[in-house]
This record gives structure tokens, sequence and C-alpha cells, in this order.
């Protein structure tokens, strides 16, 4: 599946806006055909956007059932004769479409796209009627997982990842129209030897028969530097600008389906980054050169409008992270928006890409998502049709973006259960799925620590070992000094394991203008002192070759009385205010020295976040 795109032989229509919206708490629409008349109790909903917190209502914020979306679209005059496509970025948790009376398509999984051709139903200079019948339900067969259950004031969505549920259409909606014959899927592959480097594509063209494929690789200047015929091959480009962290240098391919006289019936527009990645020992190289990652655990959430995507949000939020000096982050915990995996490859910026399975561990029940007492894997929970799902999102998300450069690393899971007979079981085929579907890359899962080194049976099929810690937060908690020793002997063993180590996640709540004498939990004090005791275990430790602070921003969860007002580990507040700490320092670890901005893996293999509190003038006059 390709994103739609305004080519020379191909148009889209954004159909963003104010939408018709109605949710359904007794499952009556589907059977009552709401899909065959306008709604029948509606109000404006914008989409994109979470529903939650766009009205002033608690039934809304929390509801979890069908959730009814509808407009009407004016299908453009000029798409006669084409093939009129209705394509969805992403709708949470599942959809299923009408276009008229029609039902044109379902999926499943909130975060990757979808898309059915209407060219039959629809009539181009004439209007139609979309509707979206969305539904936000979390069960043990969905990713994420959750389970309803029978309170005393009826049932309620129970759910086990650490941030909130927010729902419906949270990215764009399309319409786009292109040639009955067309390129339908590209895959690029790329390396380098020397100065030259090579752009592997295989193209998937549909009713083309007896038409050529042609592509075209230009600089970013526009400037042609390779050229290619047949549905796969491999361009050769001289003097090869590769693609860096920091440097975010893209060609474009131009992918064009010709008839025998050379007209161009189809053309599509790939942006290709040639940059190697690879793991060597304990060692993540990026163009041959050590790599370390050095950033946070992101989400995709702000005030309002929750997880939809927000052009807006994402400047600011790149702008914060070359401010701070990061240059990677984790899509944590399902695939973002593709328009931040975009800019990202614009902007050099690294990413681990992860789906959307995170809660598949009973055993973090209890205070802070507030359910408990399942077993994680066995036919009544996470069982083999939950693993298809699994299966379908590893596959759907690495369709999406592996074309993207700034993606070096899968993550198929977010602190799953790993230390049992029951996930080794269900691992094993899903690590199988994604080297399939992707083998150019490393993959690997986010480990936690109920699974610490010697007892987790899932590390064994990764190849880069990813762990969320918290000692002196979750564990020692206050105790920094015996957390240090703690956290250096498990880290000491994980080392043992002859495979790069990234710390995806380490960080402590901290609310913001809270200060303390002597560093005390939930003071800015205590977030850098505990931060810096974290990056003196990690600079320890050759294995390590990454660092995400949990979280880039404070984010919104669950209610619960360990989340007040979500989670505040960001080491930004939810509206991106700074808390006691400023830049980092992009040398060794040693003494400060003045930020540098774009700097290449070559230039500085090893960097740590320097965490510091401001100077109690400056942060008493910026707060």
């Amino acid at each position: 599946m390709l994103r739609p795109q305004d080519t020379t032989t191909r148009e889209t229509k954004r159909l963003d806006g104010i939408w018709s919206f109605q949710l359904d708490g007794e499952s009556e629409g589907r059977d009552a055909r709401w899909f065959g008349a306008n709604l029948p109790a509606p109000r404006d909903m914008a989409v994109p956007a979470s529903f939650n917190d766009l009205t002033a209502d608690a039934a809304v914020r929390d509801y979890f059932g069908d959730i009814w979306y509808q407009r009407t679209v004016q299908v453009p005059r000029g798409w006669a004769d084409q093939r009129i496509v209705l394509h969805f970025e992403s709708a949470t948790h599942r959809a299923t479409v009408w276009v008229g009376d029609h039902e044109v398509v379902s999926h499943e999984g909130g975060y990757t796209p979808f898309e059915a051709d209407i060219t039959e139903f629809v009539t181009p200079g004439e209007a139609v009627r979309v509707t979206a019948l969305v539904n936000n339900t979390l069960s043990f067969q969905s990713i994420p997982p959750g389970v309803i259950e029978e309170g005393p004031a009826g049932q309620k969505q129970i759910y086990w990842h650490d941030f909130f549920n927010f729902a419906g259409i949270h990215r764009s909606v399309w319409l786009s129209a292109t040639p009955q014959a067309r390129v339908e899927d590209i895959t690029v592959v790329t390396g380098f030897e020397g100065d030259t480097g090579s752009v592997d594509y295989t193209v998937e063209a549909a009713d083309a028969d007896g038409l050529d494929v042609q592509v075209v690789l230009r600089d970013a200047a526009g400037r042609e530097v390779a050229t290619g015929t047949g549905a796969t091959g491999r361009l050769k480009v001289a003097d090869v600008h590769l693609w860096a962290p920091g440097h975010g240098y893209l060609y474009d391919l131009e992918v064009q389906l010709v008839d025998d006289g050379g007209a161009v019936l189809d053309s599509y527009h790939q942006t290709v980054g040639i940059r190697t990645v690879e793991v060597r020992g304990t060692q993540f190289l990026i163009n041959g050169d050590p790599f370390y990652f050095k950033g946070f655990g992101m989400h995709e959430d702000h005030s309002t409008i929750g997880k939809a995507h927000s052009p807006a949000h994402v400047v600011q939020d790149f702008e914060l992270l070359d401010w701070i000096g990061a240059n990677s982050f984790r899509t944590s915990h399902y695939p973002y928006s593709e328009d931040v995996i975009d800019y990202a490859d614009r902007h050099g910026i690294v990413i681990i890409d992860e789906t959307a399975a995170v809660g598949l561990n009973m055993g973090l029940g209890g205070g802070i998502f507030g359910g408990q007492g399942y077993q994680t894997f066995s036919p009544d929970t996470i069982n083999d049709s939950s693993r298809e799902v699994h299966a379908q999102a590893i596959r759907e998300l690495i369709a999406r973006d592996k074309n993207h450069p700034s993606v070096v690393l899968w993550s198929i899971a977010n602190e799953p259960e790993s230390d049992t007979e029951g996930a080794e079981d269900y691992f094993r085929p899903l690590f199988d799925v994604a080297r399939e579907a992707d083998p150019t890359r490393p993959v690997g899962f986010v480990n936690v620590m109920l699974a610490p080194h010697g007892k987790c049976r899932v590390s064994q099929f990764a190849d880069v070992l990813m762990l969320n810690r918290y000692y002196g937060w979750y564990v020692n908690t206050g105790d920094l000094a015996g957390a240090e020793i703690a956290w250096t002997n498990e880290l000491n063993g994980w080392a043992s394991e002859g495979k790069p180590i990234v710390i995806t996640e380490y960080g402590a709540d901290t609310l913001a203008g809270n200060h303390s004498l002597t560093p005390q939990p939930w003071s800015e004090e205590y977030q850098v002192d505990y931060l810096d005791m974290n990056h003196r275990v990690f600079d320890a430790c050759d294995a390590v070759v990454g660092e995400h602070v949990w979280n880039f921003a404070d984010f919104a969860t669950t209610s619960g009385i360990m989340r007040v007002d979500g989670n505040k580990k960001g080491a930004f507040t939810r509206d991106r205010k700074p808390k006691g700490h400023v830049t980092v320092d992009v040398t060794a670890p040693g003494p400060s020295s003045p930020a540098r901005r774009h700097t290449s893996a070559a230039a500085c293999p090893r960097r740590k976040l320097a965490w510091q509190l401001w100077q109690t003038s400056a942060s008493s006059v910026s707060r």
C-alpha cells in the first residue's frame, strides 16, 4: 500500500475538518443501518483528533464501544476514468467504513493505515456519504490488550498500558485518484562501498500488463544521478551523499509505468536515504560507524487533541529534541504518524519503531493499572488468535515504514511477560515474522525488570537488548546509592550476553517546580540526581549503546493513585515547558563542552545526556 500522493498522474483530496459524530453505547447503529442516512443524533467532531477531551463530558472522555463518524464528500469531477481510493491513515482501535450504503473495508489495529477502492460506488462531480464505525474496546485478542470487567456502576474497560486510551480518527483521511494501471508498492534497500552508493529497488504494479517500469534517482538538488528499467534492479550512485544521524540527506526515486511509446501512465515518488545499519558484537553501527542512541521514549500526546497528528506540535517537539541535543527516540508504544517518520528522515533523527503491543503482562497490574489476577498467556487470555493480530501489526508496521532511513530498529513489544514458557512460545514465531518482513534491520523487544538477566526467555531472539529499568524509583526508591549498586550488578549480567544494550526507559516522576534542599522523590533535584546516577552506570558498561530517558514530556494516563494528572516523568511538562535541567553534553563522558548541532555518528560515537539544575535565579524567573 502506497500513501496517497500528488504527482503528474495522481491527485489527492484531504478530508480533514469537522465530521458528524455519535457515540453508540448500545451498539445499535449497525443493525439500524446508521450508515444509510445522516446519523440520528450527531454532534460535531474534529478529524484528526482524539474525541475524548473535546467535550465537557466525563462520560465521553471515558467512553468505550462503538463510535460513528460521518461526512459528505464531493468527488472531484476531473477524476473520471480514474481509480478512486478512500484512505485512512489510522482509526483507533478498529474501523468499518461505508461509502453510501456499501461497506468497503474493515481494519483491526489503531495505528496503521488502510484503504479501499471505491471507484464503483462514486461518481466524479457528485457528492457521496462516507461513514466510519470506529471501536475503541480492548480485549485479550486486540493489540494492545484489555478486558471488560463488571463493577458496581456497570461495565468498565480495564487495560494494562500506562497511557490513556485515546481513540478516534487520529490522522488524516484522504480521497485519492490513481490511474487504473498503477504502481502498488515500492521497496528499497540501500548500501555503499567506498564513494559509491547502491539502491536496490523492487516495484509491484497492478493492471500493468504490457507496461514497463522505469526508475529515475535524483539528488537533493534535482539532478539525475541514476536510472534503471525493470520491476527490480540496482542503481549505482557515484560520489554518494549518505544519510546519517544529524544529517538527513535524501534522494528522490521516481517510479514510472510507461507504454511502448514512452508515455508515462503512472508516476510515484519515493524518498531514499542511502545508509547501512548493522549489529556487530556489542556495537550498533550506522554507515559502519558506532552509533550511540541519545534521546527519549516519546508519546503522541497533547492536551485537547490527545493522540491526533498535528504538524505544529511535530515541529515544536523536534525543535526541543534539537535544543536538548537528542539524536533519537522510540515510538513508544505504537507506530507514530508517518508524517513524523518523514520529518525524522529529513532531519536526521534516528528512530526505534515500535508496534502497539504494550500491556502483554498481567504481572504489571494492580496499583498503576487498576486490574490484576489474569494469566498472561493462556487459551482464555492472550492466545494464538492474539498472536495472529500481533503478527499482522508487525507486518503492517514494517510495510509502512520499511523505506524510511531514520528507522533503524524494530521493537515488536514493550514490557511483555518474558520469563515464562508461554512467553517464549508466543514470541519465537513473531521474531520470525519481523525478520521475514524485513531482513535488513535488527529486531528486538523491550524487557521489563520483572524479567531480569538470567530469567528472561525472550531476549535470546533479539539482536539488540532493550531494557526498561527504574532503579531508584520503583525499587530502591529514594536510595540512589543502593540503586546504583543493584543496577550495576544487573547491567553487568546483561553485558555478558555479547549484544548491544539500549536503555529504553529510565526516569523518575517529577512535579515541575517542586524543590528540595536534599533530593527527595518527586522533586526536580531528585530527577537530576537520579539521571546522573543512571549515567554513571551506563558509562561504566561498554555494551551500552544508548539511553532514552522516560519520557520526553508528561502525558495523560488512566486515573489512579500513582498517576496524579498523568505520568510526570517527562523532561518537559505536557505543554513542553522544561523541568530542572538544560542541554546535553555531546562529547564523550567528561567535562562539559559546548553542544554541537547535527553531529554525525562517526564524530561522536558515544555521548551521554548531561542534566543539570538551572541556577536558582534562572529557575525562579522561568517559573
